[in-house]
């Protein structure tokens, strides 16, 4: 690896970074939604330059996050649950293709997709959210990229899933719910190549979509 590649994987990194500080301020309620976030404030507090944080702002531009307008700034979506829901579809669809594509991949090799299934066990057990959210959402990437199709993988993870799921649960989840036997369901489905299997992905990724 190069120097410019390396540093093009550093500018990333720091992104993720700040982007997940932005998010965790959204959804903590740091900034409330019509609030304005404002680029030079975050640079400094995080004392990095601006050019990460504008680029973090973008991407959470492009999942509906926040707004921008020239002479108003960024502010802070005012999101409904609706909103919140309208990806469920299209990812249940992505899902499907995938399930098709990777099923008989999964049936010979299920390691990647039981190790997230362990670990939500352990996140059930502790009810540790921020680790049911991170699990669930790696199961489902572990079965998009089985499916060895980079323009679908791509597609899925331009979804934001991972911003959604946790916004969706932490704002509209009411019970604490267990996520480690539905995901096992789907495990077995797979290992005995049930027929049905797009059919099962469709339905537990709808399921997951907040009630409106």
């Amino acid at each position: 690896m190069g120097p410019a590649a390396a540093t093009n994987l550093v500018v990333h990194s720091l992104r993720d970074q700040i982007r997940e500080h932005i998010l965790e301020g959204i959804v903590s309620g740091r900034w409330k939604p019509g609030e304005r976030i404002v680029e030079r404030r975050i640079a400094v507090e995080l004392r990095v330059s601006q050019t990460p944080v504008r680029e973090a702002l973008r991407e959470l531009e492009a999942l509906r996050l926040i707004d921008s307008a020239p002479n108003k700034g960024v502010r802070v979506r005012e999101l409904k649950p609706a909103d919140l829901k309208e990806s469920y579809p299209v990812r249940a669809g992505l899902e499907q293709v995938a399930a098709e594509l990777a099923a008989g991949r999964l049936a010979e090799d299920l390691s990647a997709l039981e190790r997230e299934v362990a670990a939500l066990r352990a996140a059930d057990a502790a009810l540790d959210s921020e680790a049911q959210v991170r699990h669930t959402v790696a199961f489902h990437h572990e079965l998009v990229r089985a499916a060895g199709n980079a323009v679908l993988l791509h597609t899925w993870e331009s979804l934001g899933t991972e911003v959604w799921t946790t916004l969706s649960i932490r704002w509209l989840s009411p019970a604490p719910r267990e996520y480690a036997q539905e995901h096992q369901d789907l495990v077995d489905a797979f290992r005995r190549r049930d027929p049905e299997i797009t059919g099962l992905i469709k339905e537990h990724v709808l399921s997951c979509a907040p009630q409106v």
